[in-house]
């Protein structure tokens, strides 16, 4: 079943909906969970609560893409739950937040504008790059872990991500949005 019928499924009020996106979509659910929390338990509970929120949520959400809309909502309880315990993950977490401050983007920006211009740099960056970002500022991945996975040395993955930055930084300031 494709993430539309799945979508469906939710609108119809079916509990197959739960059991179909489980089965698709908690190993993917709980990589983002773990990845911030640190805690097998911690994850567990924020993927059974992603199972709730997404009930709750669609209808009426109607999301185009179910497997980014379950990513955001997973990643956002984990990091509540992150925020709200004194998890060893925290400072990697923060630090990975703290590197994007050198991007301050203004309050009156358009999130989806932003969210679009991102899209387009990280398009325009090869394949691994953009991954390298994406384990970086999206799922909290540990530079020693991006290392790791891409058997590079920390300080290459450090370099590569401080350039990416700058260029991602340059694109927004040409795009009028900083």
């Amino acid at each position: 079943m494709d993430d539309h019928g799945i979508v469906d499924l939710f609108w119809q009020r079916s509990e197959d909906a739960l059991t179909v996106c489980a089965d698709r979509y908690e190993r993917y659910c709980r990589t983002i969970a773990c990845n911030i929390l640190n805690s097998d338990a911690d994850a567990d509970e924020c993927v059974n609560d992603t199972w709730l929120r997404v009930w709750n949520a669609i209808p009426p959400a109607k999301p185009l893409s179910l497997k980014a809309y379950l990513g955001k909502i997973t990643r956002n309880l984990s990091l509540d739950r992150l925020e709200a315990s004194n998890a060893q993950k925290r400072v990697s977490v923060c630090l990975a937040l703290e590197e994007l401050a050198d991007i301050p983007v203004p309050d009156s920006a358009d999130d989806e504008e932003i969210t679009n211009v991102i899209n387009v740099y990280l398009h325009s960056e090869t394949r691994e790059n953009a991954d390298i970002f994406i384990k970086r500022y999206w799922y909290a991945y540990s530079i020693k872990e991006i290392a790791g996975e891409y058997r590079y040395g920390e300080s290459k993955i450090a370099s590569l991500l401080l350039r990416m930055r700058k260029r991602l930084r340059t694109k927004l300031e040409s795009e009028g949005l900083l």
